[in-house]
């Protein structure tokens, strides 16, 4: 959680007043060494938008310094802070922040994280204070998570289910799936997920494909078919 301090800083900012926005500029173009770099590492995989942009130029800097996965495990701990803390997505957001309002908030990152705020990561972190990107975090751990996936060679497995599943069955659809066509012989990443709203059965994400074997799914097929029949 951010300290009572940073969330004070924030809160005694002035709505009526705005930060002057700076240009935006990549995180390479922060890191002269990771801009220079840029021709020499590429990404296993693209991602788009102004998240994207900031993960792949992260991705190289980290690549570059030797520091990859120190930097993932950063990033991976960041984006489970932003997911437990509620405050922190509308503290990020706020666009009064004032130079020490952001100092305050990137100091208090680095503390969450510990010793995985290496110098990388705490160069991106204020390099996101500096453009007023603080907001874009999670987004850029969600992209950075895409990259280094792919430089793993995994591919995510999603099972989503109406009930939690066990981790027998789990093992079970992670074996099966790895031994067909639709895990091209890369690592698998099982993740499950639950949505009642299916009401029984699975659906089944890995990569770009879906196979729903929900009873949702079933159902509307039928109702589909009744529909068309009368």
């Amino acid at each position: 959680m951010l300290s009572r301090q940073a969330i004070r800083s924030i809160r005694a900012a002035a709505p009526a007043r705005t930060i002057a926005r700076a240009p935006a500029r990549s995180y390479a173009a922060a890191a002269p060494s990771a801009a220079a770099a840029n021709q020499d590492v590429k990404p296993p995989v693209a991602v788009y938008g102004i998240d994207g942009t900031y993960a792949t130029a992260l991705y190289t800097a980290a690549v570059k310094s030797s520091a990859l996965e120190p930097t993932a495990r950063a990033l991976s701990a960041l984006g489970d802070l932003y997911s437990k803390d509620a405050k922190l997505a509308t503290i990020l957001a706020t666009p009064t922040l004032t130079d020490a309002d952001k100092s305050a908030v990137v100091a208090e990152l680095q503390k969450q994280i510990g010793g995985a705020a290496n110098e990388t990561v705490k160069s991106f972190l204020a390099t996101l204070a500096e453009n007023n990107r603080l907001g874009i975090l999670k987004g850029v751990a969600e992209k950075f998570h895409e990259i280094i996936s792919a430089s793993r060679g995994e591919v995510e497995l999603v099972v989503t289910s109406a009930q939690q599943l066990d981790n027998k069955t789990l093992n079970r659809l992670e074996s099966a799936i790895a031994k067909s066509q639709y895990s091209q012989g890369k690592k698998l990443k099982v993740r499950n997920e639950v949505n009642p709203d299916i009401l029984g059965g699975l659906v089944v994400e890995i990569g770009d494909r879906t196979i729903d074997l929900s009873v949702s799914s079933k159902i509307a097929k039928l109702n589909k078919l009744l529909t068309d029949t009368l």
